[in-house]
Formats: structure tokens, sequence, C-alpha cells
């Protein structure tokens, strides 16, 4: 009965909710193709235990016997990511201020703003790291390259946005009393965007450390080499003390940058 008492009861799906059906079953039936098309197979996986438990078996106890190689190569990872994360920050931020609607002095100089963060983001990391590597050659300086590149455009982005984003207001009274570009952004824009800027900042940063780490195995410096040599060597007890090493820097910048995040923000 679809009357009650004058009351017409709603349909039991509404054509909203057959589309949204719909949507999930297709992306649902996408996903379950896909897995099949790359060969995903739970079988192979519960098949290779044995071989993953022997790896892990050979790499206990870790080898301690090459600790001071390691502490150098992990020094210079650290090194490439805070000097490639502080001026990737830096020339994200000058790109993001052209690339903020309001504060860009021209459509085009956004547009290719815009355009340029967007490139450097889409391109991966190690393909900067080679394109580097045969530019400058083997070392950690093309490594601090890549990590700028890749800074600039994580960054680049979410500074825009948060310039795009801070109340108006202020910048059009600052202008209404003479203030310049330079002056609207530094006395206006900044301030007000700063707790994102710092958020974003100190994320970079974690992510400069993790992607400096592979950034060794194309040649282009820090611990990765080191890693990469091991494993290639079947030296699984010295890996995992590279592994333990990384383990533990990762750590500790994750857990600087979350007690900056409380004391600043």
């Amino acid at each position: 009965m679809h009357d009650i008492q004058g009351l017409s009861l709603p349909p039991r799906i509404d054509r909203d909710g057959a589309w949204r059906l719909i949507a999930f079953l297709s992306a649902f039936g996408f996903v379950f193709w896909a897995a099949g098309t790359i060969g995903f197979s739970l079988g192979d996986l519960i098949t290779g235990l044995p071989n993953m438990g022997r790896i892990l078996s050979e790499m206990l106890p870790p080898d301690p016997t090459r600790l001071i190689p390691i502490g150098r190569a992990l020094g210079e990872t650290f090194l490439m990511a805070v000097v490639g994360a502080a001026l990737g920050i830096a020339g994200a931020f000058a790109l993001a201020v052209l690339a903020a609607r309001q504060l860009t002095p021209h459509v085009l100089c956004y547009h290719l703003a815009r355009g340029l963060i967007g490139f450097f983001r889409t391109v991966p990391d190690l393909v900067w790291a080679i394109f580097f590597v045969a530019t400058v050659g083997l070392g950690p300086f093309a490594g601090t390259l890549t990590i700028i590149v890749d800074t600039i455009g994580f960054c680049g982005r979410f500074f825009a946005e948060a310039m795009e984003e801070v109340d108006p207001g202020p910048q059009e009274a600052l202008a209404a009393l003479g203030a310049g570009r330079a002056g609207v952004v530094l006395c206006a824009v900044v301030p007000a965007a700063m707790p994102s800027f710092i958020n974003s900042a100190l994320f970079s940063l974690e992510k400069a450390v993790r992607s400096s780490v592979i950034l060794g195995i194309v040649g282009a410096g820090g611990i990765g080499i080191e890693l990469k040599v091991a494993m290639d060597m079947f030296e699984y007890s010295r890996a995992a003390t590279i592994i333990l090493a990384l383990f533990a820097l990762v750590l500790f910048v994750e857990h600087t940058s979350a007690w900056l995040r409380r004391r600043v923000l």
C-alpha cells in the first residue's frame, strides 16, 4: 500500500540512490578486473610466505660491522632532505604568489605558475633524479636538486590554495591605504596563511627524508645505494641494519615535526 492515512510512502530506492549503487558496483567491478589484469594473486602471496620468512631470518641479527659508513650515509641523506626541502619551500612560496588568483600580476603568470607546479609534481622523483645525475653527475647534489623540484611541486599547490582561501578583507584594506603588492602579501596574506604554510612545510620535510632514501638507488647520494648494494649482494643482515637506521631517522623527523606543529600552531 502506497498511501496510509493520506501520507505517501517514499520509494524504496530513489533515483539518486540507484545511480550511486550502479556507480559503486561499477567501481568495484573495475577494481576486481584491474586486480586480475595485473596478476594479483593471494595464492602466490601465500606460496611466497616461506621465502619471506627465510629472508627475515637471514636479517637477524643485524650486522653492526659497518655502522660508521652507514651513519655517514644516513647523515648525508638527512642533510640532502633538509637543504632540498628548505630551498624547495622558498621556491614554492615564490611560485605560489604567482599561482594565487588574487595575487598574480597577470592571468598568464597564473597559468604558467600553475602549469610549472603541476609539472614538477607530476614527474616522479626517480625521473628527476636520473635527469640531474646525467646533468651534474653522481652524488648528493643531484639528490638535493631532485628534492628541491619535488618540494616545489608539493608545497607550491598547497601554498597557493592557502593564499586563495585567506579572507580578502585585510588585503583590500591595505590596498585602499596605498600598500603595494609586496606589502599586501607580507602583511595580510602571509600571516593569515602561516599555519597552513607551516603544516605543508613540515610534511614536505618528512616526505623529503623518505624520498632521499630512494634517490640513492640511481646514484643521487644518500643511504639508498648502501641498501641496494646490500640487497643485491644478499647481505640481508647488513640490509637490516640499514633499514633500522632509516626507521630511526624517519621516526626522529616525524616526532620532531609533530612537536614543532604543537608548539608553533
